[in-house]
């Protein structure tokens, strides 16, 4: 399956994100079709066949993760990524755990989102793993501690404490994954 070719499902429920992000994804060459939710997205699926899903993990009713599974479960081997705002380590580690192909924060540009869907495709179309990969853990890791450490402007102390980890195991932490410039 093509990555230039293949359709894209968009699935969240903020209208104006979810809009401004299709509209991203056709300007770069992309077929997207948008569902606010599980039952959009599960009709949507049933519709046509995509060879792409990008999907909010929280959503009003039914969670990303029960709108991962269910569409899996319409077309096996659909290539999903998961988005969210919210994400921690124990989310991230479910959202693979269910099929998801990778998982991305929000904010997150369109370029990043075409980079994930078509990141280690296989020519042979070999199966997904079923549990997440260490680089994988490792850049989710990475997000929710530039997160706190953000949301703490920079003070190692107060994101440490709101990590629930020593402040020293925060530093070695950010020695080992240096931010990117």
């Amino acid at each position: 399956m093509s990555g230039a070719g293949g359709a894209i499902l968009l699935v969240d429920d903020d209208e104006i994100f979810r809009e401004r992000l299709a509209r991203a994804l056709r300007d770069r060459g992309r077929s997207v079709v948008t569902a606010a939710g599980h039952d959009g997205a599960l009709a949507a699926a049933r519709a046509r066949v995509f060879a792409f899903a990008v999907v909010d993990l929280k959503m009003p009713g039914l969670s990303g993760l029960d709108v991962v599974r269910d569409l899996l479960s319409v077309t096996a081997s659909m290539r999903v990524v998961m988005l969210t705002g919210y994400g921690s380590i124990p989310s991230t580690v479910e959202a693979l755990r269910r099929g998801a192909h990778d998982f991305l924060s929000k904010p997150v540009d369109a370029d990043d989102i075409i980079a994930a869907l078509e990141r280690d495709q296989s020519a042979t179309g070999g199966p997904r793993p079923a549990v997440a990969s260490v680089p994988t853990l490792a850049r989710a890791e990475w997000e929710h501690i530039s997160r706190i450490l953000g949301d703490c402007d920079g003070n190692i102390s107060e994101a440490a404490r709101r990590l629930g980890i020593t402040r020293r195991t925060l530093q070695l932490k950010l020695k080992k994954y240096p931010p990117r410039r």
